[in-house]
Parts: structure tokens; C-alpha cells; sequence
């Protein structure tokens, strides 16, 4: 036999692995002495009280996520409505609602529209008259006996008034 004081027959991977094993064979044993003693026992009871809560606590979620997922408001919102068996009946429908929809939004834009023409011509119309009751005023003022009076004598033509009263002729 090799006689060699630096040679281990043992190398680094099988000291790992009789390390691993002995804490093992102690790990057992720690829970074998506590399961004698009844600690193990409590342990479990624990260890299941923690578990049926963690699953009624997931229950609850998945409840709450299918009770989301089937209000009408959600499967409108996400769009789901209408991946639905029944709703494959009703796409002519919904597309006469969108094409409603816009052509509503059209006629408003228009009506808008109309009514900022007419309330444009409606503020032309009160200038015209303004203009034309300012037109009014000096036809008027041109026309009066003072200014006629007034603008003979400036040329020179004299006014007089006739002697008789004026009759009426009327033509019944």
C-alpha cells in the first residue's frame, strides 16, 4: 500500500457530502425528540391553521376577481362584452349606436355652427339699423320746415306762406 503522508483519500466533494448527511441525521433527530414531546404536533396545527388561511384568503381574491370580471360595467369597460357567445347577434346594433353616436356629435357641431352665423348676422342686422334710423334722423332734419326755410334763404329764394288755408281734396 501508498505509504504518502500528504495524500488524502478523501477529497473536498465527498467531506461535503458527509457533512450535508450528519446534519441531517441531526435535523431528524431534533424532530423525532420533538415530536416525542408533542411540540411537532402543535407545529402542524399551526402550520395548517396558516395554510387554510392563506387559501381562504386567495379564495376571497378569486372570488372578488369573478364577481369584477362579470359586472356589466367591467366587461364594458375592457372590452370583453363583446368576445361574449350572446353578443355576436347584437354587433349590428352597436354599430348603428356608434354610427348614431357620431352623426350626433356632427349635427351639434353643425347646430353650433349655425347659431354663430346667426348670432353674426343678427349683430349685422342691429348695425344696419342703426345706420339706417341715423339715415332716418338726417332725411328727417333735412326735411323739416326750419331747415327747408333755412336752405332758400341761403339761396336766396323767398318763402312765403299761402293766404288761404289749404283744402283737402278728397277723390271718393
Amino acid at each position: 500500500m501508498y505509504t504518502d503522508h500528504e495524500f488524502d483519500p478523501i477529497d473536498p466533494d465527498e467531506e461535503a457530502r458527509r457533512q450535508e448527511d450528519e446534519a441531517f441525521a441531526r435535523r431528524v433527530r431534533r424532530e423525532v425528540r420533538r415530536m416525542e414531546r408533542g411540540e411537532a404536533d402543535d407545529d402542524l396545527r399551526a402550520d395548517e391553521a396558516l395554510e387554510a388561511e392563506e387559501e381562504a384568503r386567495r379564495e376571497t381574491i378569486r372570488r372578488k376577481e369573478r364577481r369584477r370580471k362579470a359586472s356589466t360595467f367591467w366587461q364594458i369597460f375592457s372590452g370583453t362584452i363583446l368576445v361574449r357567445e350572446g353578443m355576436s347577434h347584437s354587433y349590428p346594433y352597436l354599430l348603428t349606436i356608434a354610427i348614431m353616436f357620431l352623426l350626433n356629435i356632427s349635427v351639434v357641431f353643425m347646430a353650433l355652427h349655425t347659431d354663430m352665423k346667426y348670432m353674426r348676422l343678427e349683430r349685422e342686422v342691429q348695425v344696419l339699423r342703426e345706420q339706417s334710423i341715423r339715415w332716418q334722423e338726417r332725411r328727417f332734419r333735412c326735411t323739416t320746415h326750419s331747415a327747408v326755410t333755412e336752405e332758400l334763404r341761403r339761396r336766396g329764394i323767398e318763402l312765403y306762406d299761402p293766404v288761404a288755408p289749404s283744402e283737402i281734396i278728397d277723390n271718393r
